[in-house]
């Protein structure tokens, strides 16, 4: 009988666990170390659009009206233009990040994932990698490590671009949320995300490149969204994080490969972290099965494709008020095209149900307005 093979993950947040999962449900014995402890939490918009949510049900977690909140769809709006579309073909859900985390975890635990909490990494090796107390072997090493990651750097795994820093601002609210969708408030050089993740709360973020721009100094730049938030109660502290578009040419080196925000990252206006980060999971597990991770860097480079590609034209947006503007009413006159892009964006549509005609009719439009 042929020994099972060791894969170590060095991070355990949602995409290091996801990851964990994964490479368990094909018999492999994983390890995951973290310096941190549960509840791991960290400021994002909390949905999980379409294709995530089928990724996560790949790796046994079935979202549902039991376990979390579904939205179907996304509204975009500013001072002068509102568009919404719906999923075609898909339901997406949110929930507090800490809810979805600690689901991963008991599923790990679950597929006989074995997870080392407060495991600070002392030494790296091309065969092992130790704590102060304990050496753990591997076949395969995985960074899961955040934008940040050491496992990127001791691989010598460059970003081959970094663009468009910002920051982002998270906290929780008490109030019945109005809306069945995510909401997208844009204003000048900033954007708005509201979050329905419970029947009595939604969570509101803000992005800018601001430092400065916390949710409360944001808010009065939005009065419809001020209106509606009047009076409730905060339920969470506010959080903060950067974010940004980072490509990496290669996310995998020998037996080391990368996922989640250590393989690059989306800027978090697109709303693609977390449903980017399971379906790495899901593509890397393959990958480990068939000990071939350049099949896993390829499918890599096709799971990216879309997001960074919106978060360019979202950072267009955000640079310029005069395209945002433009690109909006353009939307709410073509509701049909925006609803196809949504669908495309959430992966319950192929790249094929938007026609380039279509796209170049757009961007005509957008140079003429």
């Amino acid at each position: 009988m042929t020994a099972r093979k060791n894969v170590v993950i060095i991070g355990a947040g949602p995409a290091g666990i996801a990851a964990a999962i994964a490479a368990s449900q094909r018999e492999f014995r994983c390890t995951v170390l973290d310096v941190r402890v549960p509840p791991i939490d960290k400021p994002c918009g909390e949905g999980i659009l379409p294709h995530g949510v089928a990724a996560l049900r790949q790796l046994g977690i079935h979202l549902n009206a039991s376990n979390a909140l579904p939205f179907a769809g996304i509204c975009f709006q500013d001072e002068g233009s509102t568009v919404r579309a719906e999923f075609a073909g898909g339901t997406g859900f949110a929930l507090r990040r800490t809810r979805l985390h600690q689901l991963l975890i008991d599923r790990a635990i679950e597929t006989g994932v074995e997870l080392h909490w407060g495991a600070n990494v002392a030494q790296m090796d091309p065969r092992f990698l130790a704590t102060a107390e304990k050496q753990f072997p591997y076949d395969w090493l995985i960074g899961a490590d955040g934008q940040n990651s050491v496992v990127r750097k001791w691989a010598g795994l460059r970003s081959r671009t970094g663009r468009g820093k910002r920051f982002g601002f998270r906290r929780h609210y008490q109030v019945r949320p109005w809306t069945d969708v995510v909401e997208v408030y844009w204003a000048a050089g900033c954007q708005m995300f509201v979050t329905p993740v419970a029947t009595d709360e939604i969570g509101v973020a803000v992005f800018s490149r601001d430092p400065r721009l916390h949710v409360e100094q944001a808010l009065p730049r939005f009065p419809a969204l001020a209106e509606k938030l009047q009076g409730a109660a905060a339920t969470s502290k506010e959080l903060g994080d950067t974010t940004c578009l980072r490509i990496l040419p290669e996310v995998s080196q020998g037996c080391i490969a990368l996922t989640g925000d250590a393989s690059g990252t989306v800027d978090a206006v697109t709303g693609y972290g977390l449903s980017l980060a399971f379906q790495q999971a899901v593509a890397l597990g393959d990958a480990l099965d068939r000990e071939d991770l350049l099949h896993y860097q390829a499918s890599h480079r096709q799971i990216a494709a879309t997001p960074i590609a919106m978060t360019r034209l979202m950072l267009l947006m955000d640079a310029s008020d005069s395209v945002r503007r433009k690109a909006l009413r353009l939307f709410q006159q073509t509701p049909g095209l925006f609803s196809r892009l949504l669908s495309l964006h959430a992966g319950t549509s192929p790249i094929s149900s938007v026609r380039v005609s279509e796209i170049v009719d757009f961007g005509w439009k957008l140079l003429r307005a």
